[in-house]
């Protein structure tokens, strides 16, 4: 009995049903069958080996950790200080490659193969202070030095940016630092006196 098609029969309707099933079970069986790919276990401590002021750290590290308490929590470095832990108030920047960066927003495996300077990492091997240390010093740019770090370490930045040629400027690229004490003209005059002695050094 055929539709009147060439070469429609029932015959063929059914072999072509059979062969169409039996498809679709080898290669579902055969899905089953591939080894499913281990996955990695996202609380399994990462080792990491990061390079802070010129010094590689071999870390363990859950993957979740941030930079800021890698380098508090794990590294000894307690320079770098914890503020609000939202990268709104500044108390946590770093350098990373010469670039400022907020420590408590960037994870710790990120800065993996990249320099990371802390505020530890800035006075030379002798004890002599780094030109904006002494200046902080110099002009009392702080009160109770809690955010004083990471003011340092955003004002060695803003000079290298080319940042630091007028008061506007420096009041400008230096927002993202709070300073709960409102030392910030004090701050300003510290970035003013360090930055030729930055530029000769």
């Amino acid at each position: 009995m055929t539709d009147g098609t060439p070469g429609f029969s029932r015959r063929n309707f059914l072999a072509t049903s059979a062969a169409s099933t039996m498809s679709v079970a080898l290669l579902d069986r055969g899905a089953r069958a591939a080894p499913t790919p281990a996955q990695a276990n996202p609380r399994e401590p990462l080792k990491l080996t990061l390079k802070i002021n010129g010094r590689d750290r071999e870390l363990s590290l859950d993957p979740r950790t941030t930079l800021l308490d890698a380098l508090r929590e794990h590294a000894g470095l307690t320079g770098s200080k914890k503020g609000c832990d939202h990268g709104q108030c500044g108390a946590c920047t770093v350098m990373m490659d010469g670039r400022r960066i907020l420590s408590c927003l960037t994870f710790a495996a990120s800065a993996q193969d990249h320099d990371i300077t802390t505020i530890e990492g800035l006075a030379q091997t002798d004890g002599t202070l780094h030109p904006m240390q002494q200046a902080f010093i110099d002009h009392d740019a702080f009160q109770c030095g809690y955010c004083t770090p990471g003011q340092i370490m955003s004002a060695v930045a803003c000079v290298k940016e080319g940042h630091a040629n007028s008061d506007p400027d420096i009041r400008e690229y230096m927002s993202g630092n709070l300073c709960r004490c409102a030392a910030y003209p004090n701050i300003v005059d510290a970035i003013k006196q360090a930055a030729p002695q930055m530029k000769e050094g």
